[in-house]
């Protein structure tokens, strides 16, 4: 048999390199092990999308325990071009959407990796042991699914996500420091209790003082006139088909509770809330807009979270100070394991702060190439990331009267090019 020559095998490799970039992205995922379910969807802006399903073990340090699907979605630029895992908080239908465009991968031109979290939506397993539904469960998650998908995408990863998901962006670099190349976290809270304390005084200095005494205002109105709102409450319940873990005035009481906090999250404009004495339809239509009761009531997409909240990621309390001669409510204490959790967690979770330590430890002991976004005016910005000292690449960037809503793309133009001139150095490394 002929020798080839080592320009006939320089040329051979060079084909072999060709017909290996032609392969098409269905057939590679089809080589990924634990892959199944792959089904194409429509996209407005991707060459190709699909959704799938991944196995995953319920607990990956005792993988005789079982195992559960999770969904996720891959949509693809190029093998070529960077990674984008979004570390998804909660359930991922949204991304189901032929307008679904993550941000990093909108201004990078990268893939995504979409990946929905544990015991959320179709990611749920059956039966639902809330034993396993823990931080660092859901971080060998995105753990072994990032070893997977390398396989096809070897340039940069970048992990993200938004709020929940910003927070489990920290979680997953805090247990898997060297996973991606680097993370984008959009509004992350770092709790350090199931009711921190921190966002009571947040919500007392937020804002100018006139609106903060215009939003106290509506809330007392509100309480005020319980005996001509609660009718119209309690008709709003039943139509929407909420039903609660407590009384109806109960949840009356929390919802007025929520009201400053869930107005100054997304950004709402003081100037839309009604006169005081208006008419009690437009009072009611307003409180409504803002602070819907479905946040109180059972079976919501948002159960898990729950779980979470109460036993490791923390969660936010009430003052109930300037209202306690209105309410029906002795305390707000203690509301979310009484009445946020499902039935058999019910005031039996309690709440573990070694996650708090370990994110807290890592960002002051390492220096991570994190870039954090924080709205001013966003309550969970009372929780934010520290600033250490002496830090390199952990970045912290606020925008200005930001909410929940605070993005890259929406940061001043100084600051926004400040960030996207270290993400491309970061990529260019």
């Amino acid at each position: 048999m002929r020798k080839l020559s080592w320009l006939g095998l320089f040329w051979l490799c060079a084909w072999l390199a060709m017909a290996g970039t032609n392969i098409s992205l269905r057939e590679k995922l089809d080589t990924l092990q634990g892959i199944s379910d792959i089904e194409s969807l429509s996209t407005e802006y991707y060459p190709e999308k699909y959704v799938m399903k991944f196995e995953q073990y319920l607990n990956p340090k005792d993988t005789a325990i079982g195992r559960f699907h999770q969904r996720i979605v891959v949509c693809h630029q190029g093998f070529e071009r960077p990674t984008v895992i979004v570390t998804e908080g909660y359930g991922g239908k949204y991304a189901l959407s032929p307008r679904y465009h993550e941000e990093l991968s909108a201004l990078l031109q990268a893939n995504v990796v979409f990946v929905e979290h544990r015991y959320f939506l179709e990611s749920a397993p059956n039966p639902k042991n809330w034993d396993y539904l823990t931080a660092e469960n859901s971080a060998y998650d995105l753990h072994h699914v990032v070893q997977t998908f390398k396989q096809i995408y070897p340039e940069k990863w970048i992990s993200t996500g938004i709020s929940k998901g910003g927070q489990t962006t920290m979680l997953y670099r805090a247990f898997f420091p060297y996973d991606v190349d680097f993370s984008v976290a959009y509004v992350a809270p770092l709790c350090r209790g199931v009711e921190d304390g921190r966002h009571e005084p947040f919500l007392r200095k937020v804002g100018t003082r006139k609106e903060r005494r215009k939003i106290e205002a509506f809330q007392r109105e509100v309480l005020q006139r319980r005996n001509e709102l609660r009718p119209l409450f309690q008709a709003y319940v039943q139509e929407k088909g909420y039903t609660f873990r407590t009384t109806l005035d109960e949840i009356y009481d929390l919802s007025v509770l929520e009201y400053p906090f869930a107005l100054w999250q997304w950004g709402t404009s003081v100037s839309l809330i009604p006169e005081e004495g208006a008419d009690a339809k437009k009072v009611f239509d307003h409180w409504m807009q803002i602070s819907d009761p479905s946040y109180f009531s059972v079976g919501q997409d948002t159960e898990p979270f729950n779980v979470q909240a109460a036993r490791e990621l923390g969660y936010y309390g009430y003052d109930t100070a300037p209202f306690k001669k209105w309410l029906t409510i002795p305390t707000a204490k203690g509301y979310l394991n009484r009445v946020m959790l499902p039935d058999e967690l019910r005031d039996k979770v309690e709440f573990r702060p070694e996650l708090y330590h370990k994110i807290y430890g890592f960002l002051r002991d390492n220096d991570p190439k994190i870039i954090f976004i924080y709205g001013e005016i966003d309550p969970w910005t009372a929780v934010r990331v520290p600033t250490f000292t002496g830090k390199q690449n952990e970045q912290i960037y606020i925008q200005p009267h930001g909410s929940h809503l605070s993005r890259i793309g929406n940061m001043p133009e100084k600051i926004k090019q400040r960030i996207l001139e270290q993400i491309h150095n970061w990529l260019e490394e």
